[in-house]
């Protein structure tokens, strides 16, 4: 089965997660600097598997209309896109995903400087776990 890497992309951190060979649970992977050299990290993450669909948490609003940070997103996207044109890219909705993973991390009386290193990769595990639900 093909896998699936779900990226959870925000302005600072990116997200990482990946499904696993039969598609049924998300593994959150990585954390990604936004700022840094994003593609070429998320290039050797993908270089592992064999044609990954790459899963993009798509930011919807709560009536889900798409708001400035849904037409980032498909700009962003679209730069992806170019960077990795043989790879299949849908989008997810992402909505409350960041909450989720925030409470999570609360709930588990992780430190302030532990849930900012780990609340990307757990949102864009819960984005991946929803779409892998939703498969089934």
């Amino acid at each position: 089965m093909q896998r699936i890497i779900a990226l959870d992309i925000g302005s600072v951190r990116i997200g990482v997660a990946i499904s696993d060979p039969l598609g049924f649970f998300a593994q959150g992977v990585a954390v990604l600097d936004a700022k840094g050299d994003w593609h070429a990290e998320l290039a050797k993450i993908a270089g592992q598997y064999e044609r990954p669909k790459l899963l993009i948490g798509m930011p919807r609003r709560t009536d889900g209309s798409e708001g400035p940070e849904a037409v980032r997103m498909r700009e962003t996207a679209k730069a992806v896109q170019e960077y990795f044109p043989e790879l299949e890219i849908e989008f997810w909705d992402e909505r409350f995903t960041t909450t989720i993973a925030q409470q999570a991390l609360l709930e588990a009386d992780v430190s302030r400087a532990g849930r900012k290193k780990k609340v990307d990769k757990i949102a864009a595990t819960l984005l991946l776990q929803s779409y892998l639900d939703r498969a089934r």
